[in-house]
């Protein structure tokens, strides 16, 4: 059992490694933004492995009572509930580090934001200096100066642009509404705010397909035998599936470790925009790692039989892929 297991990570990993690396296309290449047509976007091909993925994740729940079974599986259960307590902490300081990170490259939330204002590199380290302190007022006063903060880029860079990076605006609910009567919805916001960025981000490379491509032939990405542009689309649609599995609470901590992994071994692809970029990524996944759905109350939950989990799961699928491209597409 265990050596399945570990084979399937294995395979998992080799098979995502690719589509980890281009994660935000923006990053690696200069190519121009040139919108697919939707004609071209919904190919058959497209349309058949939608389907196809949405069979497979409506089996997941006739999986997963197997999966938790597993000895290897209830033990990491036990070892991982003991560290659920520094959850908060870790999220505190594990922001701090990341923000410190991407300041000292000039940058903040993210590679392409650079500080330009002499006031923002002050506000910023403010900030990561408040988040140090262990008092949660401090904590809640660095959380409103990076809103204000993320609000200036918002404002610079669009709302469109700024929702690849929703789950800061989840990150700063967390740290917010900590010690209050809220506390209880920060982390079930961090999962919605992290699982919808990744699957905002996934519909990226469907419609500018091109910038994506110029990734796979500048770095030789390997694409295991497939056309690029099969790849390609293959490889947004296990994106858009990590996002939309985080966001109805399957196999989360799985996903996490493997996700996690990924980021640190593509890494040595990219070299420091990736750690830059991903750091605060890094930081958000190792509390899924640790917390799995404990304090979640996932959408599948609301179903009580594994057939209503099946169905919900292989519709809500289809809706929620229809809906995030339509509402792309409409304002991309």
């Amino acid at each position: 059992m265990n050596r399945n297991f570990l084979f399937i990570a294995v395979l998992l990993c080799a098979m995502l490694a690719p589509l980890i690396s281009n994660a935000h296309v923006k990053w690696f290449t200069e190519e121009a933004a040139s919108k697919e047509s939707i004609e071209n976007i919904l190919s058959p091909f497209f349309i058949a492995f939608a389907l196809l993925v949405a069979v497979v994740l409506a089996a997941i729940p006739q999986l997963l009572p197997w999966l938790m079974n597993l000895e290897t599986a209830k033990k990491m259960e036990d070892k991982l509930a003991g560290l659920r307590i520094y959850s908060r902490h870790l999220l505190k300081y594990g922001t701090a580090l990341a923000l410190a990170i991407q300041s000292f490259s000039g940058a903040m939330f993210a590679p392409e934001f650079i500080m330009t204002e002499p006031w923002e590199p002050m506000a910023f380290w403010l900030a990561i200096v408040l988040l140090l302190i262990p008092h949660h007022y401090a904590t809640k006063l660095a959380s409103i100066v990076l809103i204000a903060l993320f609000i200036t880029v918002w404002s610079g860079s669009g709302w469109f642009h700024m929702l690849d990076y929703g789950f800061y605006i989840a990150i700063f609910f967390v740290l917010l509404v900590g010690k209050t009567k809220w506390e209880n919805w920060g982390f079930p916001f961090l999962y919605l705010g992290t699982g919808l960025s990744l699957c905002w981000v996934a519909v990226e490379k469907w419609v500018y397909p091109a910038m994506t491509l110029d990734i796979i032939e500048r770095h030789t990405v390997p694409t295991f035998g497939f056309e690029p542009s099969i790849f390609i689309v293959m490889a947004a649609f296990i994106e858009f599936v990590v996002g939309y599995l985080l966001v109805v609470g399957i196999l989360n901590r799985l996903l996490a470790a493997l996700v996690t992994i990924l980021f640190i071994l593509t890494s040595t692809l990219f070299g420091i925009t990736e750690i830059i970029g991903h750091a605060m990524i890094h930081v958000i996944l190792i509390i899924f790692i640790i917390e799995g759905v404990s304090f979640y109350y996932p959408p599948i939950r609301m179903h009580k039989s594994r057939i209503d989990q099946m169905i919900f799961v292989f519709l809500n699928f289809i809706f929620v892929l229809a809906t995030f491209i339509l509402i792309y597409y409409r304002f991309a």
